[in-house]
């Protein structure tokens, strides 16, 4: 992806947002406890030998995993960055003295026109989506304006577009070991060497992180 698209899509990302717009899997999440099997709240990475290349060396944050389907973040794809102020003032939700700079990730390939907030679960408001009481998820512009007053969550991660699969989908891809499961450390969720996160995950593969 050119530079040049990279920015286009961001900016509709932020857009939708801004709009308060997310995807139906995703919002029907909203305070459904993980059923018996489910990975919700933990990593999914690709094996050494993931057939499709989209999530070749992936590690993807599972926020929903139950009968109807899955859905999840990649937090191992960084594409750019940008001052969060200008971002704001750009979408029309100028913060006064906003601080930092967002981190742009590219969260999947389904809807890449919509973002997304992965953070901690110590922020909350109406369009928060808890996951397991540690992590949470967010598509409101409210996220983005309490991060730049640096009363936002302790940790966050913005994306562009998610990873999904239908009923049964993601089953058939663990049975034919396309992927392995960890538990998530927040390290490996956010912090900035979006580069190590899938070789740390195989490191650390069967060990009780």
């Amino acid at each position: 992806m050119g530079l040049r698209s990279i920015a286009a899509a961001v900016l509709t990302a932020l857009l939708v947002l801004a709009a308060g717009v997310g995807p139906a899997v995703a919002a029907g999440t909203h305070g459904a406890p993980a059923g018996a099997g489910s990975i919700a709240g933990r990593l999914l990475v690709a094996e050494d030998g993931m057939p499709d290349p989209r999530f070749a060396q992936s590690v993807i944050f599972m926020v929903k995993h139950d009968e109807t389907g899955a859905f999840g973040i990649i937090v191992n794809r960084y594409v750019a960055a940008r001052p969060l102020g200008e971002m704001l003032a750009d979408l029309g939700h100028g913060v006064d003295g906003a601080e930092g700079v967002l981190r742009l990730h590219l969260g999947g390939p389904v809807q890449t026109d919509i973002g997304f907030v992965l953070h901690t679960a110590d922020y909350e408001d109406e369009a928060t989506i808890p996951v397991d009481g540690r992590y949470a998820l967010n598509s409101g512009i409210g996220v983005l304006r309490a991060i730049a007053r640096n009363g936002g969550p302790r940790r966050h991660l913005f994306a562009f577009g998610y990873a999904g699969w239908g009923p049964g989908q993601l089953e058939g891809e663990l049975a034919r070991a396309d992927w392995f499961v960890v538990p998530a450390v927040e390290d490996v969720i956010f912090d900035d060497a979006s580069g190590t996160k899938w070789r740390r995950c195989i490191d650390a593969r069967g060990i009780d992180l």
